[in-house]
């Protein structure tokens, strides 16, 4: 806890994803026949310095409010619509406004979820996707040329090497929308691009931005490899307690630290550890 009011305090961005975990229906003795239902983790990742797991009980607008609530910055997510809310700056459907959520966040939008669509239509054999492919593939090789560069220059050799591929991707984009075909792949990919043209060229704004949001997806990886063998949790306290060992552990692995150790000191210290300096306990700070 100390560590995400830290990140809400002062990340930069925040980089999110979801993803479905199975749920036992009761405890035993007042359980019925039927099946699991449907839980979900939230991954968040806090620029370079934390890795957070949250269990939410349902995929929506007012969990995702309840997650950010108070964060300012930017967030970098999958367009999809339980954000909606939350970027418009506007309570969830049936809630009353809260005066304390402050300003919204900015919204970066992902390259990647963009370009998939493109590739199941080119997949598909359709010439929209293959176009759009090539052209979101030279905005990719033409930002991946700057990846060492300090986030200043990037942002100024963006605006010379980047932008105009992004303003020429756009422009294809606006001129195949208007062509009338029949639905599919190629529609929904145009579609996606044309609605979120301002959070996709928001990384333009600062050289800090990333085009993609795959860091949060292979943050989700070890979560949907591993729920195949463990296949449910008890109930909705367990997956809590489970999303809070995976954030120390996933941490642990950005910091390069071993988690096993990690735990074994920290249990030990904690006791004894005073409540306003547990925030020195966080895998980021632990080496110091």
């Amino acid at each position: 806890e100390a560590a995400r009011d830290e990140a809400m305090r002062t990340a930069f961005c925040l980089s999110t994803d979801a993803t479905g975990v199975r749920i036992q229906p009761g405890p035993l003795q007042e359980r019925q026949r039927g099946p699991c239902r449907k839980g979900h983790f939230f991954v968040v990742l806090a620029d370079r310095d934390h890795v957070f797991f949250e269990y939410q009980e349902r995929h929506t607008s007012a969990a995702v409010c309840s997650m950010f609530k108070g964060y300012s910055g930017y967030l970098q997510a999958d367009a999809h619509a339980v954000y909606d809310a939350l970027f418009a700056g506007r309570p969830p459907v049936g809630r009353p406004p809260d005066p304390e959520q402050g300003p919204p966040p900015k919204e970066v939008g992902c390259w990647s979820h963009c370009r998939r669509g493109f590739w199941e239509a080119a997949v598909c054999k359709q010439t929209i996707g293959v176009e759009g492919l090539r052209r979101i593939d030279a905005i990719f090789a033409a930002d991946h040329a700057l990846a060492d560069l300090p986030p200043a220059t990037r942002k100024l050799r963006r605006e010379q090497r980047v932008r105009p591929l992004v303003d020429a991707f756009f422009a294809w984009v606006e001129a195949e929308a208007v062509v009338p075909r029949p639905r599919g792949y190629a529609t929904s990919a145009l579609g996606y691009a044309r609605n979120q043209v301002g959070p996709l060229r928001r990384f333009l704004e600062d050289g800090r931005l990333r085009l993609g949001n795959n860091g949060s997806e292979r943050a989700l990886r070890p979560v949907a490899a591993a729920r195949k063998s463990w296949l449910f949790f008890g109930s909705d306290d367990p997956a809590q307690a489970a999303a809070n060992l995976f954030s120390l552990v996933a941490s642990c692995k950005l910091h390069g630290l071993d988690p096993e150790s990690y735990l074994a000191e920290v249990i030990r210290v904690m006791p004894y550890w005073p409540r306003q300096r547990h925030l020195e306990l966080a895998p980021r700070y632990w080496a110091e």
